[in-house]
């Protein structure tokens, strides 16, 4: 019932995550254009073999050779990317036939993925990415059977507790930032035992983990949070296991004591229920669950509860799940492209201003 990221996205993305300096997407020009367009951010250089109406009938492997030819000249890449279409592949144009008679002198990862015809979910196309990456030795294929895992469960976790569920969802934009912000201070400052999970994926983690990113002593000296965070360094792809690095040297040199790791960024489907494990005889009296809320079952725990998302169509599904208040925090993918180091968010920003306010009382 709602538009969802293609599997031509998603091997995108997985590509920039194994670093790859460039990426070909073989199909039209404006084919995924808002999202290549985005991972310049991320400094990949993201190009295209512009396929017209004559390719569509003749092929296009000669403007595929030539664009790789280029791409080796101007970029000098180590790993290159290239991604098929639902114009190359309906076709049947064979990327990797193609590539070997590139005779381009670097590591080039075939992806044959596209956006529609039976492909299935916007997953799949990074699983595409994993298992080619396996053949050409960038990852073995123990950290891809992992992967493909986690991707498998994220999927679950949408269909039945997102908002891929398959009906409707009217967009919310959530409950009032500064409201539920002094709802946290003041429950601190009342000695009240407040638990705070970053449950995040990906780059998205640098706006989510500004939530963590007060000094709790400026409230109550005496009544430290609890803090559960998806920030393993040594878990993930190479890209993601720096976010996750970056992130905590920076909580850390901000005085910020993440009290337990519950797994890596790539890992929320199932850190959602180790962070759950971990806090279910710690007697809070609130808790809050900041970037994909929805994996977390709330459920399972009777206490006041806040959870913070990037969504609008994922509020009206994570008060069903029967969170009290939702916050959603706008842009946080493109507000996190390209970063690293943490991004402020609009409900952080909040909190530390309701500090502020409280403590002029």
């Amino acid at each position: 019932m709602h538009p969802r990221p293609n599997p031509i996205a998603a091997s995108l993305y997985t590509l920039r995550d194994l670093n790859a300096d460039v990426i070909i997407i073989h199909g039209p020009h404006g084919c995924c254009f808002r999202t290549g367009r985005l991972l310049e951010e991320d400094d990949v250089r993201v190009l295209t073999t512009s396929m017209s109406e004559n390719d569509f009938v003749f092929g296009a492997g000669e403007k595929l050779k030539g664009i790789l030819k280029k791409a080796e000249k101007m970029f000098k890449p180590k790993l290159v990317g290239v991604v098929g279409t639902c114009a190359s592949m309906i076709i049947g144009e064979n990327i990797k036939d193609i590539i070997e008679e590139s005779n381009i002198n670097t590591t080039i990862l075939p992806v044959e993925s596209h956006g529609g015809f039976g492909e299935g979910d916007n997953t799949e196309g990074a699983i595409a990415v994993l298992e080619s990456a396996v053949k050409y030795g960038i990852i073995n294929e123990k950290e891809s059977d992992r992967q493909i895992k986690m991707l498998k469960l994220a999927t679950k976790i949408e269909k039945t507790r997102g908002m891929a569920q398959g009906k409707y969802i009217k967009p919310s934009y959530g409950d009032n930032k500064e409201k539920i912000a002094k709802i946290i201070v003041e429950a601190i400052k009342n000695d009240k035992k407040v638990g705070f999970v970053l449950n995040s994926k990906k780059e998205t983690s640098y706006l989510f983990s500004d939530i963590l990113n007060f000094d709790y002593k400026k409230i109550n000296l005496n009544n430290k949070p609890i803090i559960v965070a998806n920030l393993d360094e040594n878990v993930g792809l190479p890209r993601i296991r720096n976010h996750a690095k970056n992130i905590l040297n920076q909580l850390k040199s901000n005085g910020i004591e993440v009290d337990y790791i519950s797994g890596g960024l790539d890992e929320y489907p199932i850190t959602a229920d180790i962070a759950e494990e971990y806090l279910k005889n710690k007697n809070l009296d609130l808790i809050v669950v900041a970037g994909v809320p929805h994996a977390f079952k709330i459920e399972n725990l009777n206490l006041k509860s806040i959870a913070v998302t990037d969504g609008p169509r994922i509020v009206e599904p994570l008060r069903n799940l029967g969170y009290d208040h939702v916050i959603s925090e706008l842009d946080a993918h493109s507000k996190t492209l390209g970063v690293n180091k943490i991004v402020d968010s609009d409900f952080a920003t909040m909190i530390r201003s309701s500090i502020d306010w409280i403590n002029k009382e």
